[in-house]
């Protein structure tokens, strides 16, 4: 049986001037490969992995291409249109997947990337969410101290923020880990302080010795950590850049990075400053 969303081997069955007719082992149903998809000819009987999808008038067509997310998992796609109905994604297939608006945690820009997971509708039309709960798994294969990555998807004022652990597996950092200026889409790495017994895990954003330091170490150390461990910002930046960047001032920021350094939890740069590597 052919079947939608899905890469499956089907078989060239016959060849019409538009293209080939695949069909199954069962030889049961059959469907259109599009000439214009195919740069090499194909003969009779010849297997070909494919994806099949649904045009644009609604019916079921196979394509080459492979999709940038398969259907039931989570991705990261680009947004090239947005319409008064929703978001279009660049889906890596000759069909952009749509976003309803109703699946938007935050209103989609074109040109920005955006984790989502993909599902078919009831009408059996492929669309994208941003809503990615159930697409998570709950077994991840981490033990507590190691370090993962991971992308922050959804808010919840009784719990913490939800994280998409290596966008497979359900995290979680709780409020009281919670650090100025994290927000939906960010990407952070993060350490696991538990593994519930349901297997998803608990993440500390901090590092344990980062409760030793005082209040504006902890916020260079925040902005590092939400930065992917580095900033273009030194001792050597302007006070307005610093005051803009910290909020505190350029004496400041020069001791914190200072007690930083002797700690060895940062490094220096040619243009500004880094987590060193035990702090990554």
């Amino acid at each position: 049986m052919i079947e939608l969303g899905k890469l499956q081997t089907l078989i060239v069955d016959r060849i019409v001037s538009s293209g080939y007719f695949l069909t199954d082992e069962e030889r049961t149903d059959d469907i259109l490969l599009p000439g214009k998809f195919v740069d090499e000819e194909l003969e009779l009987d010849d297997e070909i992995e494919v994806f099949v999808y649904k045009d644009s008038k609604g019916r079921p067509i196979a394509t080459l291409k492979k999709p940038y997310v398969n259907v039931g998992e989570i991705g990261f796609l680009n947004v090239v249109d947005v319409t008064k109905f929703g978001a279009f994604l660049d889906w890596g297939i000759d069909k952009d997947v749509f976003m309803p608006f109703k699946e938007q945690r935050r209103r989609a820009e074109v040109g920005k990337r955006y984790l989502v997971g993909i599902y078919l509708d009831k009408s059996q039309r492929f669309c994208a969410t941003m809503k990615i709960y159930n697409f998570l798994k709950p077994d991840a294969p981490y033990e507590k101290d190691d370090m993962v990555k991971g992308t922050i998807y959804q808010k919840s004022e009784e719990l913490g923020l939800l994280v998409a652990v290596d966008n497979k597996y359900h995290g979680l950092i709780p409020k009281n880990e919670v650090i100025n200026g994290l927000k939906l889409g960010d990407e952070i790495e993060a350490r696991v302080s538990d593994v519930r017994e349901d297997g998803k895990i608990i993440l500390a954003i901090r590092d344990k010795a980062h409760n030793m330091i005082d209040k504006d170490a902890q916020v260079i150390l925040d902005k590092l950590m939400v930065s992917k461990g580095e900033l273009k910002v030194n001792d050597k930046s302007s006070p307005e850049v610093i005051k803009n960047k910290f909020n505190i001032s350029k004496k400041a920021f020069k001791r914190a990075i200072g007690s930083l350094y002797k700690k060895r939890m940062i490094e220096f740069t040619d243009n500004g400053i880094k987590l060193s590597n035990k702090n990554k």
